[in-house]
């Protein structure tokens, strides 16, 4: 009996031990990284038995983690290609697509910068180098592109919506982060750059697109040229600690934690 007592004891003590040692793991990308990292301070905060780890090295290298298998789910701020897609599945991944957020990916320039709006046909021509000088502008000095890196969904969104299909030209100065793009043209006047609205800050100032301003109403309305959704991916239907976590992003909760991270809720 004592035998059959002891047993069962170390098998709840195992049962509480990998309970305790739940983890998440979360990938990708930077834009969205904001957003889960209040929602995990806020999830962890209320469930301290699941331990969840968030890294944001952009949207590529997140899918790529889920495709691998060594993330549980990958932040993107540009869906999966079918590339992408067709390449899980042959690893056995059932890349599972949630969105989680709307998003206006802004155009900003330094503060010091007399603009306050520019057309999306003016960004394709200064983003393929075929704009060089703010005296088209009204301006002075040369036009100094910050983009992101092409491992980065944000620079898939712009190349998509702004670029159509056109590379940024090789004379941009890229950056590994948003929160990059916004230091390099807080600290350089004639720079010009794009972030998701959630970085917005007093550091930059957004130009309005084709006379639209982006904002969470017109993000929202799709009234704004550069309007995209935000993304997590997870390996089939999330189960699991992933599924609490999931659901509560998705929550009238998660979404409010998504409008304080500067972003646009989806309801």
């Amino acid at each position: 009996m004592k035998k059959l007592i002891g047993i069962v004891a170390a098998f709840l003590l195992m049962a509480s031990t990998a309970l305790a040692d739940t983890t998440i793991k979360v990938d990708g990308s930077t834009t969205v990284l904001p957003i889960m990292q209040k929602i995990v301070e806020a999830y962890m905060k209320a469930h301290p038995d699941v331990k969840i780890s968030v890294s944001g090295g952009g949207s590529g290298n997140g899918i790529k983690s889920l495709i691998d298998g060594t993330t549980d789910i990958a932040m993107a701020s540009r869906a999966m290609e079918q590339k992408e897609l067709d390449l899980a599945k042959t690893k056995n991944i059932n890349a599972n697509q949630i969105v989680v957020a709307v998003d206006a990916l802004t155009p900003i320039v330094n503060p010091a910068n007399k603009l306050s709006e520019i057309t999306l046909a003016q960004l394709k021509d200064i983003f393929t180098g075929k704009i060089t000088s703010w005296k088209d502008f009204g301006g002075d000095g040369p036009v100094v592109a910050i983009s992101r890196d092409t491992s980065s969904g944000t620079y898939e969104s712009w190349e998509h919506l702004v670029m159509k299909k056109e590379r940024v030209f090789p004379g941009a100065l890229m950056q590994a982060s948003s929160g990059a793009v916004v230091q390099a043209v807080s600290k350089n006047k004639n720079a010009i750059g794009y972030v998701g609205i959630g970085y917005l800050d007093a550091s930059t100032k957004p130009l309005k697109v084709d006379g639209v301003e982006a904002t969470a109403e017109n993000a929202k309305a799709k009234k704004f040229a550069i309007t995209r959704d935000l993304y997590v991916y997870t390996n089939g239907a999330p189960a699991g600690a992933v599924k609490g976590l999931v659901d509560f992003l998705l929550s009238a909760d998660g979404q409010k934690l998504v409008k304080e991270a500067g972003f646009v809720p989806l309801k």
